[in-house]
């Protein structure tokens, strides 16, 4: 399995990794007894470009609570992967936003999503001006970029399959 491209503004690309794709798509709701998961985007932004490539994400972990249409997570543990993460890279691995699944076949972001996606902008450390969201659907992968100033949050634009030799930074 390739992994998935989305277009950020201004011609940039985020790259969800294949092996990241992969284990988000273990969670996809496609049953209804399935339960709502969620975790953290881990990965790298590409020096020199505004290209961004998620690496890894968590899964659920002990104590994150999950229903059929919520999902909440244990902040201490997911902040001990981050930061064993960035220790390990030496500081390359960051954390770039959260990820959650919905039981619907293409994810629209609830207003409870959204007011948590703009208190994670104001609360939560990183670097950069934003911060990614992933929704996984049953048939499909979401994905939109929070900005802190302005707070503004934009769907991004799914790209055809990756290209053979990996992205290719922005012009």
């Amino acid at each position: 399995m390739s992994g998935r491209l989305f277009r950020r503004a201004g011609g940039a690309v985020v790259k969800l990794d294949a092996a990241a794709l992969t284990d988000l798509l273990r969670f996809r709701q496609s049953e209804f007894q399935h339960a709502e998961a969620g975790g953290v985007l881990l990965g790298r932004r590409i020096l020199g470009s505004a290209d961004v490539v998620i690496d890894e994400v968590t899964p659920p972990l002990d104590g994150d609570r999950r229903t059929r249409t919520t999902f909440h997570r244990t902040q201490a543990r997911h902040q001990q992967v981050i930061d064993a993460r960035w220790s390990e890279s030496g500081g390359t691995c960051q954390y770039l936003g959260e990820w959650h699944t919905h039981p619907e076949p293409i994810p629209v972001p609830s207003l409870i999503d959204v007011l948590d996606w703009c208190r994670r902008l104001d609360e939560d450390r990183f670097d950069g001006e934003s911060l990614f969201f992933l929704i996984i659907g049953i048939d499909e992968v979401r994905a939109w970029e929070g900005f802190r100033q302005p707070r503004v949050i934009v769907p991004l634009d799914p790209l055809p399959a990756e290209p053979p030799g990996g992205i290719t930074p922005a012009s």
